[in-house]
Formats: structure tokens, C-alpha cells, sequence
């Protein structure tokens, strides 16, 4: 069996043909471990660190950052077994026959392996995409300006090489890692160091509970949890950067990425499904201090509460009592769902993504708010699944964390409701025949009128205003 093996831009298995490669993680000599994330790859939707899916030390790399590179295309070369002695190498950058008959390419689909894209990686997770979800148009993507040199493009198919690689180290796992106060090595295995880079946790800012003092998923997640429970639950837009004007006083924006598949996905909603758009003005001053109440049992100390758990919440309620709304328009029929996967919309650094709650009808609120913070989490560090991008039924979208009143929301593709959540404000209202300062919102609630015509989509709204105004009279009466 040959030491040396070739891995392939993998199949994405999304209809995609082609990615950029933005950043290398690894450089030719590193020695690196199993399922060690080596690559970030970018396509239309998604961006994604692949693993490696040997160990081992690496021997070549075969496109730069920036190259636009074909599935099934090698990318990089590992000798699986450095510390067996040194390899004839060709003198020019192509491989000399020797060395291309010792190569083994990684194996065709259907043959996924720990590590691959769709593989099973230690911990039961699953090494996927992280971006927007599915797409149907072809992707094709430019090089990135400023990636690199225009002769490094101009011949990716050559070995980007190096100098020469240093003596085989054998791998350590644990690996170590220094903090910048000097507080010595931290112990993880790569899977929780790989977690810990997803939620920008610092390693060496904990105390493991594992093994010699080692740091495990739980104790990053704790990490993660804790300090975020102040922020807003749906994920904000960074700040943008300074445009940058030509000597015609234009920008010119590329359109690409998630922001392309968002105009494809919105304008053929648009255009193929008739959307009517209802308000209601509600007052919430109640669930406000049911929410405070909450807040202060001893169980939910350290969870994340927000107004949107109760929106989520009535939405799930009414959808039990009009349960066509939570359907789809098949063309020659009306496909009705039992399960629900909720939708919750979030303003990410690539756009707009709609990750989805799967199957959230059946959850506990506790349940759902551990689902909603787990999603906003992911979103803020970009790292949403495909998986979690499809399938979804029915979508909610905060607009009221950007101080907006409402909206008239476009329906995601294949849903037929959308709800609008706007901002939460003190206004004079009339509450028991006195005008009084009350908490006030306005809902907006979209829907593809060829299957909710305006008495069910009123029956609906009405019903979440209902639980909103009175939470807990609500879920004494509905459930």
C-alpha cells in the first residue's frame, strides 16, 4: 500500500462543481492528524474547512489560495507514513512517474471515509458544509482579487512547493497550546480545539474536566454559553467597511455567495408565489414580565430568554390550531405538515441565512430556547450545515433587533408563512379604559394566498397576538 496519497476537492454533494480555495491551514512539511481541518474552501453558498482524511506529514500542495478549483481535482499530497524514510522526489515541480505510481487517489463516491465531507468524524459529528443551503444554479466563482500572483493562477495543476521539509516529527495528540499569558499548555483533542475555533472559545482560558485536567466538548460549550447570554438572539450585521470609490464616484459590488443565492431564492418567491401581507399591533407587556419571571427561576438562570422565544413559541401553538398554514404548494396539490421546522432568520457577515429548528413543534420551551441559542451560535461564527438551511416550514424574522416597527417579509421557497417580529417600544395605550404606558408590537405576517386565504392568515395572526398578550392565560387554554 503506497505511503504517499492524493486528496481530491470532494464532492459537495449539492450540485456544485467547483470551489476557491481561500485559505491554507496547513503548509508543505507540516505534520498533521486525523480529520485535522487542512483547508478552507468557498462555493456560491457556503464556505467549509475540510479535514484531512489521513495523518500523517504533508507532502505537496497543488493550487494556491484564491485558485478556483474542479470536484475531483487533488488538492494536496500526505505521506501517510513519514518516519519510514525519505522519498525520491522529482526534481522539477511535476511528479516523476515513480512517484505518480506510489500515489493513491482518495476513493470515488460512495466510499466516504472519517473526515470526508458526509463522513462520520469522532464525537458522532458530521464534517459538512457551513454557509447557506441548497441551490440549483450552477456555481461558478471568480478568483478573488489580490489572492495571488497571476502566474501562480495561470498553472494550478503544478505543486505549489517549499522549502525543504523538515525531519518527520511523529503526531501528539492531545496537541498543546500556549496562550499569550504565559499559562503553559492546554490539553484537547482536535475535534474540541475544532468546536472551540467555531465558537471563539480560548482554550487556554479554561479548566478542562477531562482526563489529566484535558478540556472536553461540554466545558467549551459551558464557555460559550456563559457570556453570551446578554446579547441579542438573532445574529448582527458587522460593521461594513469604508466604500471604496472609483475615479466615477461608483462602487462596484460583486454579486456573489450567499447574497447571489439570496436575490435568486427571494425573486423567484416573489414572483412564483401571490404574498399577501397582514399587520397586528399587540400589547406584550405581560409576556414582558412573564419573561422576567422566567428569568428568575433557579432552572433558567443560565439560559438565554429573549422576546423571540415567546414569538417562536405562539407561532408553533397557533400553527397546532391551523395547521394548513404550515404547508407547501406542490403544483397539483397542497402538501400539509405535521412536523414543523422553524425557520429564524439571521444577518451574518455572508448575508442573510434561514437556518431551520428541526421538528421544533415537539420541543419543550426550555428545549426550544437551548435550540434557538445553539442556532445563533452556530450562524454568528458562519459555520450553519446545509442541513440545517433546508427542510424549513415556517419562518420568524426579528426585525426588531435593528429598531424596525415591521415589515412585509418574502417567503422563503416551498413556505407558506412568514412572520415579522418588530421592535418591543413603551407607547400610551388604552389598558382597562385608561390610556397608560404599555409595551407595544407590531407582527407582519406574510403568506402565499393560493393556499391561506385571508380568513385563516387572520385566524393565525390573531392567535399569536392572543399568546403574546397573555402568555400564560394562553397556554393554560391551549395546551
Amino acid at each position: 500500500m503506497s505511503r504517499i496519497k492524493e486528496f481530491n476537492l470532494p464532492d459537495l454533494g449539492e450540485g456544485l462543481t467547483e470551489g476557491e480555495i481561500l485559505a491554507w491551514l496547513v503548509k508543505v512539511g507540516d505534520v498533521i492528524e486525523l480529520n485535522q481541518p487542512i483547508v478552507e474552501v468557498e462555493t456560491a453558498k457556503a464556505a467549509v474547512e475540510i479535514p484531512a482524511k489521513w495523518a500523517g506529514q504533508v507532502q505537496a500542495i497543488f493550487h494556491p489560495e484564491g485558485a478556483t478549483v474542479e470536484v475531483g481535482t487533488p488538492i494536496i499530497a500526505i505521506d501517510t507514513d513519514p518516519g519510514a524514510g525519505p522519498i525520491e522526489e522529482a526534481s522539477g515541480p511535476t511528479p516523476s512517474a515513480a512517484s505518480l505510481a506510489a500515489v493513491e487517489v482518495a476513493p470515488e463516491e460512495g466510499m466516504v471515509e472519517p473526515g470526508l465531507i458526509g463522513g462520520v468524524a469522532p464525537g458522532g459529528r458530521t464534517a459538512v458544509l457551513v454557509g447557506y443551503g441548497p441551490r440549483n444554479a450552477p456555481a461558478k466563482r471568480r478568483p478573488r482579487k489580490g489572492g495571488v500572483p497571476a502566474q501562480a493562477v495561470a498553472a494550478p495543476a503544478a505543486p505549489v512547493q517549499a522549502t525543504p521539509a523538515p525531519a518527520p516529527v511523529a503526531p501528539v495528540s492531545p496537541a498543546p497550546a500556549v496562550n499569550g499569558t504565559g499559562r503553559g499548555l492546554v490539553l484537547a483533542k482536535p475535534p474540541v480545539r475544532k468546536l472551540a475555533k467555531d465558537l471563539g472559545v480560548d482554550l487556554a482560558a479554561l479548566t478542562g474536566s477531562g482526563p489529566l485536567g484535558s478540556i472536553t466538548r461540554e466545558d467549551v460549550q459551558q464557555a460559550a454559553s456563559a457570556p453570551a447570554a446578554a446579547e441579542p438572539l438573532t445574529a448582527a450585521v458587522p460593521a461594513t467597511a469604508a466604500a471604496s470609490f472609483g475615479a466615477d464616484r461608483e462602487q462596484r459590488i460583486p454579486v456573489k455567495g450567499v447574497r447571489k443565492l439570496t436575490a435568486e431564492n427571494m425573486s423567484r418567491s416573489a414572483f412564483t408565489a401571490p404574498h399577501v401581507t397582514e399587520f397586528l399591533t399587540v400589547d406584550v407587556t405581560r409576556a414582558m414580565k412573564a419573561l422576567d419571571r422566567l428569568r428568575e427561576r433557579r432552572e433558567w438562570r443560565d439560559v438565554r430568554v429573549s422576546p423571540l422565544l415567546l414569538v417562536a413559541k405562539a407561532v408553533l401553538l397557533a400553527v397546532k390550531r391551523h395547521p394548513m398554514v404550515n404547508s407547501t404548494w406542490a403544483g397539483d396539490e397542497i402538501v400539509v405538515k405535521e412536523y414543523v421546522n422553524l425557520g429564524i432568520a439571521a444577518a451574518t457577515e455572508r448575508g442573510l441565512i434561514v437556518p431551520n429548528i428541526k421538528d421544533a413543534g415537539r420541543l419543550s420551551l426550555r428545549e426550544l430556547a437551548d435550540a434557538m441559542t445553539d442556532l445563533v451560535l452556530t450562524a454568528k461564527t458562519g459555520k450553519t450545515s446545509p442541513a440545517d438551511m433546508s427542510g424549513g416550514t415556517l419562518t420568524v424574522t426579528n426585525v426588531g433587533v435593528f429598531g424596525v416597527d415591521t415589515g412585509t417579509p418574502i417567503l422563503p421557497p416551498g413556505e407558506s408563512a412568514i412572520l415579522a417580529f418588530g421592535a418591543v417600544r413603551e407607547m400610551p395605550w388604552v389598558h382597562k379604559g385608561k390610556v397608560k404606558p404599555r409595551l407595544v408590537t407590531t407582527l407582519g405576517l406574510s403568506f402565499d394566498h393560493r393556499i391561506i386565504d385571508g380568513e385563516l392568515g387572520s385566524k393565525f395572526l390573531r392567535d399569536i397576538g392572543d399568546f403574546l398578550a397573555d402568555p400564560e392565560a394562553a397556554l393554560l387554554a391551549w395546551t
